[in-house]
């Protein structure tokens, strides 16, 4: 604290910033991607593209799926029906197979379920559809990484969510006059310049910066701080959950062993939407199906309040009588913890304001990326002169630079090949999930290997090209791979096929931009004595400080 409260919390920003900074790049990156994780799902599944015909009334396409299942899983002991909705036009069924016969070896993993796509309209069985993680992959990726147990990335990925909040403070704090310089940006000043770049985009959502890092924490809150519950409930992690989650506590007993017909689900599921005040039913489990002891159970469709925590319904599967409701009265402290866990996911947004959340989430990715630029910039002023003499920049400083191509212009190029590789690998290839996801590794290690060695403004431009090419070519892909072509959806839809095609291929033409401006831009190296005296490396000016 000898250089001052507002120096120290520069240096405090500075470091918290960079040492988790490539990490929370693609973190952001793929986080702000899941804002459309079922619109990329629908896209990386051509198949199903005919099935987004028109809407369907949900009591209909509930009693064809029940009549298909009946058809094809009459055996199995419990039925799960995702309803379609306007983002997702099929119904999605998943049964559990059969228990198998004394002496087997039980049913682990996969082969506990399987999965069909049914068409809502008629009820059929829909082509099967290439294997995929489609959004689920960049979705799961921003909170579980990946190659790695869940838990232990769920831990990384929320140390790293500490430092982002920690750096958003102190750089509030740094920045007395941060609103102001929101409005100011001097071009072609190089560091001046970067720094404008960070401060604009900070600042352009910063709410949305402080409540997405927060709320980001609060949605495994239980597993960061068990200790509160782990000492009231004395360990007992099921009543803990029960009084904190009632819609998901009651669960079914055993079936009776008689047989007995399942009522009608659509006067089921007209009644649940009664109940919730036209609410929609986002999901049905049947449990004992055409047993005397079924149940049916709805669950409203999320995007009806802020809250991720839908109500249920429970209704006897044999009479249809109502046998109980939960999760519509929740608690003060569940109510708050759903409202943040529902800020987070944006599941409650209208198509506007989920496009708000995603540009806010693309200023996040560039407040992030301006920032590591930032600190190599201010660095790389240290060794102008030994530049200028035909020497060369310190190890930390082409470190940085190698591990910004590769985190910076790398992810995007990583999630193009994702995309790309979803049309191209042969449809039929076993693992074809794990085949796509290579992909994405694969491009994303190699344009890291490539900034490491070479970390120069040429290699920058051929990253930033190699991904502008890969989202600018989707459209041409999509034509050449699929019968649903741009042209094809932006007149007989599906609209979410369209936008996707016209949203990669914007963003490609903003890499393109980028790779163009690296490489007519012409580095301003100055002296040490031309610069100001103590600028910081995250926009933390001592110059500002002493304003």
């Amino acid at each position: 604290m000898k250089e001052g409260f507002r120096q120290s919390m520069a240096w405090l920003h500075t470091w918290t910033g960079l040492l988790v900074g490539w990490l929370l790049f693609a973190i952001f990156c793929a986080g702000t991607s899941a804002y459309y994780q079922d619109e990329i799902t629908l896209w990386m599944r051509p198949e199903l593209h005919r099935a987004a015909a028109g809407p369907v009334p949900q009591e209909e396409a509930a009693a064809r799926a029940v009549a298909t299942l009946q058809q094809r899983a009459g055996h199995s002991p419990r039925w799960f029906i995702n309803l379609p909705t306007e983002r997702e036009p099929s119904v999605r069924a998943a049964w559990m197979a059969p228990r198998p016969p004394e002496g087997a070896p039980p049913l682990t993993g996969r082969r506990r379920f399987e999965r069909a796509e049914f068409d809502p309209r008629t009820g059929a069985v829909l082509a099967a559809p290439r294997e995929t993680r489609g959004g689920e992959f960049l979705y799961r990726l921003h909170f579980d990484l990946h190659y790695m147990p869940a838990i232990w990335g769920r831990w990384i990925v929320g140390f790293c969510a500490m430092f982002m909040l920690v750096a958003i403070a102190t750089g509030i704090v740094t920045h007395r006059r941060i609103f102001k310089d929101f409005f100011t940006f001097r071009p072609k000043k190089g560091q001046r310049s970067w720094l404008d770049a960070h401060n604009a985009t900070a600042v352009l959502a910063l709410p949305y910066h402080l409540m997405i890092t927060y709320t980001g924490l609060v949605t495994l809150m239980f597993m960061y701080m068990p200790w509160a519950p782990q000492a009231v409930y004395r360990g007992d992690e099921k009543a803990f959950f029960a009084d904190v989650f009632p819609a998901t506590a009651e669960r079914d007993g055993k079936p009776a062993g008689v047989a007995a017909p399942l009522v009608p689900i659509a006067p089921l599921v007209a009644q649940a939407r009664a109940r919730w005040g036209g609410a929609p039913v986002g999901r049905i489990t049947v449990n004992h199906p055409g047993d005397a002891k079924a149940t049916v159970v709805l669950q409203r469709q999320a995007g009806r309040g802020l809250s991720s925590d839908q109500p249920v319904v429970r209704f006897d599967g044999a009479t249809g009588a109502l046998i109980s409701a939960a999760g519509e009265d929740a608690r003060p402290a569940a109510q708050t913890r759903g409202v943040m866990v529902g800020l987070h996911t944006a599941h409650f947004s209208s198509p506007l304001l989920r496009a708000l959340f995603f540009v806010s989430g693309l200023a996040g990715c560039a407040m992030v990326a301006t920032g590591l630029l930032l600190w190599a910039v201010k660095e790389r002023q240290k060794y102008a002169k030994a530049v200028a003499k035909g020497g060369r920049a310190g190890f930390g400083v082409r470190l940085v630079d190698g591990l910004n191509i590769g985190a910076v212009a790398g992810m995007p190029l990583a999630i193009g090949a994702y995309f790309w590789s979803n049309r191209l690998l042969p449809v039929g290839l076993a693992e074809r999930p794990q085949a796509e996801i290579a992909c994405f590794f694969g491009a994303w290690a190699l344009a890291l290997a490539a900034g490491l060695a070479w970390p120069s403004r040429r290699m920058w431009q051929a990253v930033l090209y190699a991904g502008a090419a890969l989202f600018a070519g989707i459209p041409l892909l999509d034509a050449a791979t699929s019968d649903s072509p741009l042209g094809t959806t932006l007149r007989h839809g599906p609209a979410a096929v369209a936008a996707f095609d016209l949203v990669t291929l914007a963003l490609g033409g903003c890499l393109g931009a980028a790779a163009w401006w690296v490489g007519r831009r012409k580095p301003a190296v100055r002296s040490a004595r031309q610069r100001p005296a103590a600028t910081t490396a995250t926009g933390a000016v001592a110059v500002e400080a002493a304003r």
